[in-house]
């Protein structure tokens, strides 16, 4: 399907300052509210749902600078569904129109799309909230099957059967209540508090979620004293999730978000930890330290007006990390 957004505004629209926040969420009393995922469809290999599991049925859209699409760049990764899984990447900068593909690397191979709109207004015409990434885009039907990065994460793991590495277990039978508790605790005062931070305009409502921050690095700090990773000898979904907010943090969240309280290099343990991640074959490539930064500091301008791009802290994500004596 090749239909282009109606979206599009002429490319000397100026976009409003409250355009550009609505594209993250909304605020209510204060606080910032991310808008939930609509599209939950689901992928399998037993015939289960109306999404089988076929290579080049499926193609992924992300950008380099979420966050959220590169926990699924990892897992597509991981599970060695590259060549299954194509992919598609939008622009880091964005406006109110939405993400875009600009040209160069930023082509939309399969549609020809100008916006990633044109994605969500495909699959429900009458769709009027915001875009996000990642999506799950099924090229049969010419629809969207989901844009929730926590289930495409958990998808890649376990709705991709022969087609996935199965030497990879992302999300082992045994401790999936406790990765899906730790998940959500991640997500609710982490992943998603850094943004309830930057984007508050209370300050006691901007003081609570940094301060939950950093309790909550602090368990984990201690948690990884005596475990490489967060469930034992091998990183499973969950280290991911946390990973790519850490690997971020520094460099945007502590700066453009004000979580300033302390940094991931203060710390003796997730500080390691975060290098033993990033270190691992294939990570290194999902992350695009100026596509980050171009993105937080040029499209938030009711935060940064000036659009002025943070220099990046100096800190050496090759040094050696030690972490393989709690192996």
């Amino acid at each position: 399907m090749s239909t282009e957004s109606t979206r599009e505004r002429p490319d000397d629209a100026a976009p409003s300052a409250e355009q550009l926040f609505t594209l993250g969420g909304e605020r209510v009393d204060g606080t910032f509210r991310r808008q939930e995922s609509t599209f939950r469809d689901w992928v399998s290999s037993d015939g289960s749902t109306a999404y089988p599991a076929e290579a080049g049925r499926y193609r992924l859209f992300v950008s380099w600078a979420c966050p959220w699409a590169q926990r699924t760049l990892i897992g597509r990764m991981l599970k060695g569904l590259e060549a299954a899984i194509p992919i598609s990447v939008v622009d880091p900068i964005r406006d109110a129109r939405g993400w875009a593909f600009t040209g160069g690397e930023y082509v939309d191979q399969e549609n020809g799309w100008s916006f990633l709109s044109a994605a969500y207004d495909a699959t429900d015409p009458g769709y009027e909230r915001r875009v996000s990434v990642p999506v799950l885009w099924d090229t049969q039907t010419g629809r969207i099957v989901n844009n929730d990065s926590g289930d495409i994460l958990r998808m890649f793991s376990t709705g991709f059967g022969e087609l996935a590495d199965e030497r990879v277990d992302l999300c082992p039978q045994p401790l999936r209540d406790e990765i899906d508790v730790l998940n959500e605790r991640i997500y609710d005062q982490i992943n998603n508090a850094v943004y309830k931070a930057g984007f508050t305009t209370e300050q006691d409502v901007y003081e609570r979620e940094v301060r939950g921050i950093f309790a909550l690095f602090d368990e984990l700090d201690a948690r990884l004293a005596n475990r490489r990773y967060l469930f034992g000898d091998e990183p499973v979904e969950t280290d991911w999730r946390l990973f790519t907010t850490l690997v971020r943090f520094d460099a945007v969240y502590a700066i453009h978000f004000k979580c300033s309280l302390r940094r991931i290099v203060d710390y003796p343990n997730l500080w390691p930890y975060l290098r033993d991640l990033y270190q691992r074959p294939g990570i290194a490539d999902t992350t695009r330290f100026d596509e980050i930064r171009a993105h937080y500091y040029r499209t938030h301008p009711e935060v940064n007006p000036s659009g002025l791009v943070a220099l990046r802290p100096l800190a050496d994500f090759d040094a050696p990390h030690e972490r393989e004596r709690l192996a």
